[in-house]
């Protein structure tokens, strides 16, 4: 295994040489992520919003899923409690990563920082199966895959952003890309874990809310059903986060 002090000041060559090691892992996610960062940025022009929301967004969130959240309430009557549970769950997995890349990410100083904010499923799946080819500094391997893949992500929301906003017209049927964000990701997830303890505990405790507080306030219960469960219930799903993350090939969502 490669050193794993800071090596903020290493040589430009040493640096080049972790972005040629890094970028042809990054490949495959690179369609992946034009494509699905140009639908949020299309989504937000079609509600009014500015070419530069989207933009912004994926510099300063770049969650996917959660910008999709994120710009449909700033289009209405933005509630940041709900926004901030919704978010909260919608990215929940992200605490059992973090726990997984503890050591990997020790001695990286101020390489870390970056390295925690831009840790999505794609970037996590690679920095955690992967060990840098022989003579690359791990730091700066990591550090360059992060970056493309956001790089990718600002530049689909860039273009999406863009196009929304010169398109006059709303384009049918992008309102309904969130719903299917949402759907794909479920399935997904269904498919690649190793177990389906906590997808049972999302549908149950949304049915149960719905039920009981009616379609206009489920939301916060739900969430809170959901932390609840996935807490008590975390021995049994983080091993398989992290063994599902090994598995992965690359290719999905933000």
């Amino acid at each position: 295994m490669t050193e794993t002090t800071d090596t903020t000041g290493a040589a430009p060559g040493a640096r080049l040489a972790a972005l040629r090691a890094a970028f042809p892992l990054t490949i495959p996610i690179l369609a992946g992520f034009v494509f699905l960062g140009i639908t949020c940025g299309i989504y937000a022009g079609s509600l009014g919003l500015p070419w530069w929301v989207p933009v912004l967004m994926s510099i300063v969130i770049f969650a996917g899923s959660a910008e999709f959240v994120v710009a449909s309430q700033l289009a209405g009557a933005f509630d940041p409690l709900t926004t901030f549970a919704v978010v909260l769950i919608i990215n929940a997995r992200h605490l059992f990563y973090g726990l997984s890349m503890l050591e990997r990410f020790r001695g990286l100083g101020r390489k870390r920082p970056y390295l925690i904010f831009g840790m999505c499923d794609e970037t996590f799946s690679i920095n955690y199966a992967t060990e840098p080819p022989e003579g690359i500094d791990r730091g700066w391997f990591m550090t360059w895959v992060t970056a493309l893949n956001q790089l990718y992500w600002v530049a689909g929301c860039t273009l999406g952003g863009l196009f929304g906003t010169l398109v006059a017209t709303t384009v049918e049927g992008v309102s309904f890309a969130m719903t299917s964000l949402f759907v794909v990701i479920f399935l997904d997830q269904w498919e690649k874990d190793h177990q389906h303890l906590s997808a049972v505990i999302g549908i149950a405790a949304a049915a149960v809310a719905l039920c009981i507080m009616g379609a206009d306030n489920f939301m916060i219960p739900a969430m809170a059903l959901i932390l609840i469960g996935i807490a008590c219930t975390r021995r049994r799903i983080e091993p398989a986060y992290a063994k599902s993350a090994t598995e992965d090939d690359g290719e999905g969502r933000a």
